[in-house]
């Protein structure tokens, strides 16, 4: 069997991935992406599962994109030489460790599903529940489905906090948002390519409209290896994570609503404490200089307040002709990508 190797360029700053494919191309119902760090004991079991899978549900048609994500073990070798025993396995690489938000958005460039499947390599999901997910998807009736953990799970506490937390801000009816998750290929378009913000993707397809699903998925323990992310550690980043997907879907169009409101309600404070100070003054004949000093900063941090209001949206705009941009240029290399093949 003849391999044939592509490059395919996710963005000119970073690192490009090597990209494995066969011909013919034929479309998929489902492409699942494996973002991969040093699984090298794992992947081939993960594959054999897949193909036991896919063969008892032939009536879909599935394929598996593995993003190695600058692995330093044997990953891609191993890759490698199960790309030329699997015909559904197709390769992606990243030559340093971009993590997981940027290997998914890499296996989205390369996937050929309409329906895309977040699972990770270290088999605590087994490929057997992924018709499961994408079920509800294929019968029109959710646009994304996130998988709720059954079994022992390490990081329970964290989870919980982070899920309790996410549902109070966000008003998401799911109980578990990091998850496995199935979803349609638009539902990448309007994801923000943002570190780690894939734990927010059930939060922001729900804040675009799309209908959102659950369904219970058992966790086992993992094979091999170890897991690659600290627990305590990522709770303050994960915290800041969250406020910033919240002031994006509450403001980040128009940022000027919030700092509009911050700028009018200090100035008006301002203008009311000078009125109050100035009948002080009039009625009693006396005069606080630290009153003064209050007014004069109220009325200038409503004034800057409201210029940065009126700055945020300008680059709101911006950010919004980029985002057409770069989906228009996400299609057009998918497209090439095609022809090329």
């Amino acid at each position: 069997m003849t391999l044939a190797r592509a490059q395919a360029p996710v963005s000119s700053a970073i690192s490009s991935p090597v990209t494995t494919s066969r011909s013919p191309i034929a479309p998929v119902d489902v492409s699942v992406l494996v973002p991969a760090k040093d699984e090298a004991e794992n992947l081939p079991l993960f594959m054999e599962q897949a193909e036991s899978t896919f063969r008892a549900t032939p009536d879909i048609s599935f394929e598996v994109v593995v993003i190695d994500d600058g692995s330093e073990d044997d990953s891609w070798s191993v890759l490698e030489q199960l790309a030329r025993r699997y015909q559904f396995l197709k390769l992606a690489r990243h030559r340093s460790r971009r993590g997981i938000a940027d290997a998914l958005r890499t296996g989205y460039l390369n996937a050929r599903g309409r329906v895309l499947v977040f699972y990770p390599a270290d088999l605590q999901f087994k490929p057997e529940d992924i018709p499961r997910l994408v079920a509800p998807i294929l019968a029109d009736e959710a646009d994304l489905v996130t998988g709720f953990k059954e079994g022992k799970y390490e990081k329970a506490l964290v989870s919980g906090i982070y899920n309790g937390l996410s549902r109070l801000l966000f008003d998401v009816k799911v109980k578990d948002l990091n998850s496995v998750k199935a979803y349609r290929r638009e539902i990448m378009d309007g994801l923000p390519v943002r570190p780690d913000w894939h734990r927010y993707m059930v939060v922001i397809a729900a804040a675009q409209g799309f209908k959102v699903a659950e369904v219970r998925v058992p966790l086992y323990p993992r094979h091999a290896g170890h897991s690659k992310f600290a627990t305590w550690r990522r709770i303050p980043i994960g915290v800041l994570d969250m406020l910033s997907v919240w002031f994006e879907l509450r403001f980040g169009q128009k940022p000027l609503l919030l700092f509009a409101m911050l700028g009018f309600g200090v100035f008006v404070f301002g203008v009311l404490a000078g009125i109050l100070a100035l009948a002080r003054l009039w009625i009693y004949g006396v005069g606080q200089r630290w009153i003064w000093s209050i007014i004069q900063t109220c009325i200038l941090l409503g004034s800057v307040f409201f210029a940065t209001g009126m700055l945020g949206d300008q680059i709101a705009a911006q950010r919004a002709q980029l985002r057409e941009l770069q989906r228009r240029m996400d299609e057009q290399r998918q497209d090439d990508e095609r022809d090329r093949r």
